[in-house]
């Protein structure tokens, strides 16, 4: 918890950081006073909401599938921190399949530290490769609405599934 808040702090951007009420003991001392102004913690958001608002410049995200759709339908570049199960593997659909973020590099431990988180964001939202993953991500945004819109390819799926329920 204390490298991934000092990792936020020092990537220097705003963040907005969802936090479960059980584990704010765990935020360092002096952390909400030191990025009062630049940053907000809460205990929950609707994130769709806030991964559709054009502030939004990148989703630090632990990689969970209903996650990374989210922020792909909304165009959201990404910060990978994989834990376990299938979030490895998204993480790496993520920055090497879909070329729409990065993955945080682990210590020998399999921790992120703050400099690592910090550069992570700095290369999805200034680096080098920011443009690259900015345009991955619009594009696959623009597939996801093509695919649910009228007539496109979830679409058609929903109606044969429909048909055939119903004619059964």
């Amino acid at each position: 918890m204390e490298e991934i808040a000092w990792g936020i702090r020092n990537s220097n951007y705003n963040f907005l950081w969802v936090v479960r009420a059980t584990e704010e003991i765990k935020l360092p001392d002096n952390f909400l006073q030191e990025t009062s102004g630049k940053g907000l913690v809460t205990g929950w958001c609707q994130q769709l909401e806030v991964l559709a608002h054009k502030a939004v410049g990148c989703f630090v995200t632990h990689c969970g599938w209903n996650s990374i759709l989210e922020a792909l339908s909304l165009g959201v570049p990404m910060v990978a921190m994989p834990q376990w199960t299938d979030q490895p593997t998204n993480a790496k659909l993520i920055e090497d399949v879909w070329r729409v973020g990065v993955r945080a590099e682990t210590d020998e431990k399999g921790m992120v530290k703050r400099d690592k988180l910090a550069e992570s964001i700095k290369v999805v939202m200034e680096g080098d490769r920011r443009e690259e993953i900015k345009n991955n991500a619009i594009r696959l945004q623009e597939l996801a609405r093509e695919a649910v819109d009228e007539g496109g390819s979830s679409d058609k799926n929903i109606d044969e599934f429909v048909s055939k329920i119903l004619c059964t």
